[in-house]
């Protein structure tokens, strides 16, 4: 029982447990406590919410707890601890457990000892080494798979997808995802005067942290992209990708921090702040959707152009004729075919904010047929992006199929070819089991074009079973083809002669009774 459990629950060797799902809780649950702890810091967020701080350290002190003796209960079955006497106090004086019992034991100790509170909160920060847990074991993969590579080439598989990164580009992109949310969500709060006159030093002090990230993320990537064949030249390729869209994106991040920095004497460049929201975007390159859809639309563009330059007619066309009307009836509104325009497009779109509204009764009509005509206009381009979104994750798989038979050229997948299409089939949401199933299809697939490419082997099909099992489904048909071309004649001679065998009668009642049914 104990071993089914550490299986399913702790065990990193076993595909779809529960081991990641909890260690990225952990890690979550982590964060929120360090999160809390800088806002109790602060009295008036703290002392309004008090008892909420309470108990989510309360709860985030047994779910650590919890999460402790289970390990330590479950020790006896972890492979670097089977066999020796004494498992568990071997895995208690591991570095990871000992990390584990500092993340709780302050708020244990402070039952027994007057502790300060100052002083128990500083070392709830204790609780930062749990992440510890996940971040050596990435970084023993890391540095196992970029052994004898550059500095620049570590660089590159850090910041860049690739089969060099490992679990440590995937946390590495995480920690930019959550810089990005942190920083726009600062931005957004800050505009809140209530919220800006308690936290204008914390906001102050995060965005100059997330400046010092994107930065740094934004030299690594100019720094090693040269490792990527399209950017190899040292000084034109870098110039190249830094007017690609995701190197640009990356620059208006924090240009509007040094602008301000560097001018403010000269300019009242504050406006430059709200700027700081193109940060979203740079979650785009995170975002295999965003891709899809672009491919989509630039595939569709025609179809789309058209689409638009129909609208475009109509609503021109609707301000025309609106104007016509309604300008006699209320110059003051109506004044020109521009603002009739306008008019059109907030009828067209059904937003109708009723700022200009048709009073004669010919207005009114064509208010009311443009009413109708945007529902039809709005469906049209939302339809074509939809099926091109869909056409495009369906190009797209098909891709990952000619690549599964072109790898099987050779006859097996190797192992970087295999995590190649492992990164495809996530990009493209393809779970584990679906590219088995593929890889499967695929090599059923070739098995059968040589079986019918070669002749009846029988030393071919002893050593291969795939090629074995292609060739008994062709003799089979085979032999379905016969009876049914036979007529009633093979009919007689099984019935009449005794030449066949029971065997061979069988066989023949079995394919006549398939084909009957």
């Amino acid at each position: 029982m104990g071993r089914r459990i550490y299986s399913f629950v702790l065990d990193p060797d076993v595909k779809g447990n529960l081991q990641g799902p909890i260690e990225n809780f952990v890690a979550c649950l982590i964060l929120l406590n360090v999160g809390l702890m800088l806002l109790e810091t602060i009295p008036q967020v703290y002392e309004p919410y008090a008892k909420l701080f309470h108990f989510i350290d309360t709860t985030s002190i047994f779910i650590f707890t919890l999460e402790y003796v289970v390990r330590f209960l479950l020790s006896p079955y972890q492979k670097d601890l089977t066999g020796k006497r004494f498992p568990r106090i071997s895995y208690a004086l591991s570095p990871f457990a000992v990390i584990d019992l500092l993340s709780i034991l302050p708020f244990y100790l402070s039952a027994f000892i007057a502790l300060d509170l100052r002083i128990l909160r500083v070392l709830r920060l204790l609780r930062l080494l749990k992440l510890f847990r996940v971040l050596i074991p990435a970084w023993k993969e890391f540095r196992d798979l970029n052994r004898g590579r550059t500095f620049r080439q570590h660089v590159h598989a850090l910041v860049w997808p690739s089969r060099y990164g490992g679990q440590i580009h995937n946390f590495f992109d995480l920690f930019i995802i959550f810089w990005v949310l942190i920083s726009v969500l600062s931005v957004l709060m800050e505009t809140v005067d209530a919220v800006h006159y308690i936290l204008a030093m914390e906001f102050s002090i995060l965005d100059s942290i997330a400046v010092a990230v994107f930065t740094t993320e934004y030299l690594m990537r100019i720094y090693s992209c040269v490792e990527d064949p399209r950017f190899k030249e040292a000084y034109s390729g870098r110039a190249r990708y830094a007017l690609t869209p995701g190197a640009v994106i990356d620059a208006l991040a924090v240009m509007p921090f040094f602008l301000e920095a560097l001018l403010h004497h000269l300019f009242d460049l504050r406006f430059l702040r709200i700027f700081r929201m193109l940060r979203l975007l740079k979650l785009t390159r995170f975002s295999d959707a965003t891709k899809l859809v672009w491919d989509g639309i630039k595939r569709e563009a025609g179809t789309i152009g058209a689409s638009f330059f129909v609208m475009l007619l109509v609503i021109i066309l609707c301000g025309a004729v609106g104007y016509l009307f309604e300008h006699a009836a209320q110059p003051e509104k109506v004044d020109s075919i521009p603002t009739a325009i306008y008019w059109s497009v907030i009828t067209l779109g059904s937003v109708g904010y009723g700022d200009i509204s048709p009073i004669t009764s010919m207005g009114r009509v064509i208010a009311s047929l443009m009413a109708l005509l945007g529902i039809a206009l709005i469906a049209i381009p939302s339809g074509i992006l939809a099926a091109a979104f869909t056409d495009q994750l369906r190009i797209e798989r098909e891709k990952i199929g000619t690549k599964i038979v072109e790898m099987m050229e050779n006859e097996i997948i190797d192992p970087d070819e295999k995590a190649q299409l492992e990164a495809d089939a996530r990009r493209l949401h393809i779970t584990s089991l679906e590219l088995e199933q593929m890889i499967k299809v695929s090599q059923e697939r070739r098995a059968h074009d040589r079986a019918l490419r070669s002749e009846f082997n029988l030393s071919a099909a002893s050593i291969d079973p795939q090629l074995a099992l292609v060739q008994f489904r062709n003799i089979l048909e085979q032999m379905k083809v016969i009876v049914k071309v036979s007529d009633d004649k093979l009919a007689q001679v099984m019935g009449n002669s005794d030449s066949p065998t029971a065997l061979e009668k069988r066989i023949y009642n079995q394919l006549t009774g398939s084909q009957r049914s």
